[in-house]
């Protein structure tokens, strides 16, 4: 029995097929948990024609949004449960908190079209006693074919 010795050749590639699945199933898993990471306040927002707010202005940090929804309960994207209703003492302790931190925060009021005018802007007043200096509205875009709803 001849004993043949073949000289095999080394390969120096590596198999990514094993990086390939472990990022198709990273994939998978922002895709379901990106929409849970929303605040989930339900308001129907106004619609209006506003130019968006640059995203310069927020410097990669979240907004400070205060919402309030149909029944006028007021709540915060800060704290440990941002989607339980805070009266005005509660939410006013909190924003100034956060806004002692980042005094320079964008703040956003996000309220439902059928909230009376007067909570809106005793919302508006407290974040302003809170510490914001510059206020926005958070709002939908207006249908393309100029129909309001």
């Amino acid at each position: 029995m001849a004993l043949t010795q073949r000289k095999r050749k080394l390969i120096g590639d590596i198999n990514v097929v094993p990086y390939i699945d472990v990022m198709l199933v990273l994939l998978v898993i922002f895709m379901i948990t990106a929409p849970l990471l929303t605040q989930g306040i339900k308001v129907q927002l106004p619609r209006a024609a506003a130019e968006p707010i640059a995203p310069q202005s927020s410097r990669g940090r979240q907004p400070l949004v205060l919402s309030i929804d149909r029944d006028g309960r007021w709540y915060l994207s800060v704290g440990h449960d941002p989607t339980a209703p805070l009266d005005r003492s509660t939410a006013q302790a909190r924003a100034m908190a956060v806004l002692r931190r980042s005094p320079d925060l964008t703040v956003l009021v996000k309220a439902d079209r059928h909230v009376e005018y007067g909570q809106v802007i005793d919302g508006m007043v407290m974040l302003s006693q809170s510490g914001a200096h510059k206020l926005g509205f958070l709002t939908d875009a207006p249908p393309r074919d100029g129909a309001a709803r």
